[in-house]
């Protein structure tokens, strides 16, 4: 075996314990470490969640004497700077490694190679670029919220294989299968906040919970522009979860009141029709880095119309509906020429069950 077929093995083992705590790191990246000495692995450790360990200072204090001379693969360029925790680097120094293989660059200003440097400065070598574009796909949500400091937006939606996510009578369940409505519920533990329109709440009053045995439920958001959510609604009354309703400048604000006293946050944008830039600024500002649309065709709409939304999620059910009446996932104006269309970059294709699994990426610029 090679020697960088070497390293790839123990990366991905590092890939496998950073992904392990998907959905409990925000606004912290994922991240693994493995440490090995003369063949043998001597430590191993994960990010578990925001204010606690990284991952090399588990893999450390597991090694203990162990990791003098050894090697520490970590999916993340250690940390540089004093946050919540101490600098990843300096301690792996003082722990006396020989090389340290890094899988990406943390984009985080604070560090942007850094902690490379000080790991070169006390001449330890460095081996940068091994599955860095695994270790990039794993933390595309950190990655964008670090620099932009808004919430990487995935739109999701579940259609026929006509696009329809209802009849023209309004019926929509189920449009797929149970397995793919466990993957959503999965989906959903792992992100930091759910969006819908009041639409959704009016029809469905959906709960936008987590039906997953020790799930965690995201922060709810809904947005209103005049406030006609049901007071009664189960998002403002089950107690399951947060809920933050964004709003325009006609809202009443006798019934925003009565929402409030609730326990329901009530943010107001500027403008009649809530301002989904300022809807990202504030949850950006709230740490939350993550978020998932589950909206009809006009707020998917208004999210990939505006160049706020990064990635598609689509599950398609082998059903058709038909009838130019029945709403599809994707309304709005729409673009006037095929070469307007919005273009997806690395389509994936996964099954579950009968459905089928899109994923892509939207293309910026």
């Amino acid at each position: 075996m090679s020697e960088m077929s070497i390293h790839e093995t123990y990366m991905r083992l590092a890939l496998e314990n950073a992904r392990s705590a998907k959905g409990q790191t925000a606004p912290n990246p994922m991240v693994g470490s493995v440490i090995v000495n003369e063949g043998r692995i001597v430590g191993i450790g994960a990010h578990l969640k925001p204010g606690e360990p990284h991952a090399e200072i588990h893999a450390l204090r597991m090694a203990g004497d162990h990791a003098k001379g050894g090697t520490i693969y970590v999916t993340l360029e250690p940390c540089s700077h004093h946050g919540r925790t101490g600098p990843c680097a300096e301690a792996v120094v003082r722990a006396g490694l020989s090389r340290v293989v890094i899988a990406a660059p943390d984009p985080n200003p604070l560090v942007a190679g850094r902690g490379v440097k000080i790991l070169r400065d006390a001449g330890i070598e460095v081996i940068e670029g091994v599955l860095r574009e695994e270790s990039e796909r794993l933390n595309e949500v950190f990655n964008r919220y670090i620099v932009s400091k808004r919430p990487f937006v995935t739109v999701k939606s579940a259609t026929t294989l006509d696009g329809k996510i209802a009849t023209r009578t309004s019926s929509s369940r189920w449009i797929t299968s149970a397995e793919a409505r466990e993957d959503v519920h999965r989906l959903r533990h792992e992100s930091g906040a759910i969006l819908v329109g009041v639409q959704t709440i009016l029809h469905d009053d959906s709960q936008l919970t987590t039906r997953l045995p020790n799930g965690r439920n995201p922060l709810r958001v809904v947005l209103d522009s005049t406030l006609r959510i049901p007071e009664d609604a189960r998002v403002i009354t089950d107690g399951e979860a947060p809920t933050w309703i964004f709003t325009g400048s006609n809202a009443d604000p006798a019934k925003r009141e009565r929402l409030e006293a609730a326990g329901v946050r009530v943010i107001e944008t500027d403008g009649e029709r809530v301002n989904l830039e300022q809807v990202l600024d504030t949850l950006g500002s709230s740490e939350i880095s993550s978020l998932l649309v589950e909206g009809g065709g006009q707020v998917n709409a208004s999210f990939v119309e505006q160049g706020l939304a990064d990635k598609l999620l689509l599950y398609m059910a082998p059903k058709l509906v038909g009838g130019k009446d029945a709403p599809t996932f994707l309304e709005g104006l729409g673009v006037g020429n095929m070469d307007e269309a919005f273009e997806l970059d690395d389509l994936r294709v996964e099954q579950l069950g009968p459905d089928l699994k899109f994923e892509a990426y939207f293309r910026k610029g």
